[in-house]
Formats: C-alpha cells, sequence, structure tokens
C-alpha cells in the first residue's frame, strides 16, 4: 500500500461517503475518514483496515476549531492529502419559507456550505503547496433547480455550486483537479434526517420506482478520481432513470 493516494472524506460514516469508502478500499487508496459518529468509525476502521491503511477522524464539520486541529495534527503517514471528497451535507425540514425552522436552516447552511469550506480551507493550502490535488464537492441537483419547499436546502447545494466553480477558477494556476457530482434521488438516511426520524414519510420518497444507491455514486467518486491527470470531470449530475426533475418521477404505484 506503499505509493498508494490518500483520500479524506467527509460524511463517511453513512451513505455515499460509506460506499464510497468501502469501494476504494477495495482498490487500496490510503483512507481519512471523517465523522460525527464515532462508534461508526470504529466499526469502519475494523472492517477496512484490513484491506488498507485507515486513519478515522471524529468532528462535526461545523466545528470549525475542531476541523482544524484534526486534520492539522493527522499521522505523517497520512499528512499529504491527494484527494479530497467534501461530502458531508444535510437536508432538514421541507417548509415553504414562511413556515421554515431557523434551526433547520442554520443546519444546513452551517453543513453544507461552512462545512465544506472549512474542511477545504484546512486541506488545500498543502495541494497549493505541492502543485496538485483532487477535489470532489458533491452537490446535488437542487443546487441546480429550486422546487417547492427546498427553498434553503436548494440554497445551501446551490452555493455549494458557486463555490465548485469558483475552487476551479481559483485552484486552476496550482494544477489542481477540482468537479462537483450532483446527485438526484439516492436511497440513504438522507430523507430520515429530513424528516427527522418520521420513517413512514422517508420511505415514501422512494416508492414506485428505483432510486440511485450509494454504491452508485461512490461508482463515479472512482471513475472520477482514476482518470488520467490531464482529465477533469469539472461538473457531473446523476439521476434515477426514473428522475426528470426535481420534481418529476415516474413512479409505478
Amino acid at each position: 500500500m506503499e505509493n498508494a493516494q490518500t483520500v479524506l472524506i467527509t460524511g463517511a460514516t453513512s451513505g455515499i461517503g460509506k460506499a464510497t469508502a468501502e469501494l476504494l478500499a477495495e482498490h487500496r487508496f490510503n483512507l481519512i475518514l471523517c465523522g460525527r459518529r464515532q462508534e461508526r468509525l470504529n466499526m469502519l476502521q475494523d472492517h477496512l483496515g484490513k484491506k488498507t491503511n485507515v486513519h478515522t477522524l471524529n468532528f462535526d464539520v461545523r466545528e470549525k476549531e475542531a476541523v482544524f486541529k484534526s486534520i492539522q495534527n493527522l499521522p505523517t503517514s497520512f499528512s499529504q492529502i491527494d484527494i479530497l471528497i467534501n461530502n458531508a451535507g444535510n437536508a432538514h425540514g421541507l417548509d415553504t419559507i414562511d413556515e421554515g425552522s431557523l434551526d433547520d436552516w442554520d443546519a444546513m447552511l452551517d453543513i453544507n456550505v461552512k462545512g465544506l469550506l472549512y474542511v477545504s480551507k484546512a486541506v488545500v493550502p498543502k495541494m497549493v503547496e505541492r502543485r496538485s490535488g483532487h477535489i470532489i464537492n458533491i452537490g446535488s441537483t437542487a443546487g441546480k433547480e429550486v422546487y417547492p419547499k427546498g427553498n434553503v436546502y436548494c440554497a445551501s447545494k446551490h452555493a455549494v455550486d458557486a463555490i465548485n466553480q469558483g475552487m476551479r477558477l481559483d485552484l486552476n494556476a496550482y494544477g489542481i483537479r477540482v468537479g462537483a457530482i450532483n446527485p438526484g434521488l439516492v436511497e440513504t438516511e438522507f430523507s430520515d434526517v429530513r424528516f427527522k426520524g418520521d420513517v413512514d414519510r422517508a420511505e415514501k420518497v422512494y416508492q414506485g420506482f428505483q432510486a440511485l444507491k450509494p454504491q452508485d455514486i461512490a461508482d463515479i467518486i472512482h471513475f472520477t478520481i482514476t482518470r488520467p491527470y490531464h482529465v477533469n470531470i469539472a461538473d457531473l449530475v446523476v439521476m434515477p432513470t426514473a428522475q426528470a426533475s426535481s420534481t418529476i418521477v415516474k413512479k409505478e404505484l
């Protein structure tokens, strides 16, 4: 596993992040797995550590000091981060703008936007020094269009879209690859979080059609980071075949 690239993944304990960690472990990438839930990080360490080198970081991307302290104090063997996958994100609530919760708004903006920026700020300067690196920002189709009751969540993902474009412009001079992968409906814990544990409501989101699986996005991430260095997949939108837009989904009920 010497000379293997080192990948840092935020939001690695579930969904797309976990599926990506599992796939990249099979391909012997060195992994820095970040998440809020220590017990899940421990399980990943035990499982994936049998296949590759794994280091875990327990922090919430909203916590600026914890982010910088954790990343700045990585062991020497993990200190060169070749690939950053900004995957941590969330949706809270599905409400009209007049009925939205301030706490929900804070959570989405703090995690989806500020958290992504904090982690990037902690990682990117060393990429600039080396004049090499690859950043993958996990966006959403919600960053390409706005749907009813999606107001602030869509705003947060539009911000990710803008940050992705801005990063690519600013880091071009240093030969750093920057790209976004923007999934549509992926069956993860996403809806459980959005609907705050209302399992029935969350399950209905994915009924009547075949949604994307986290492994589908993991495959795309693996493809993206293994292209020849002169190839940069700058902005990719992926939806299940049944989905035409955020509000148009062909369901067999």
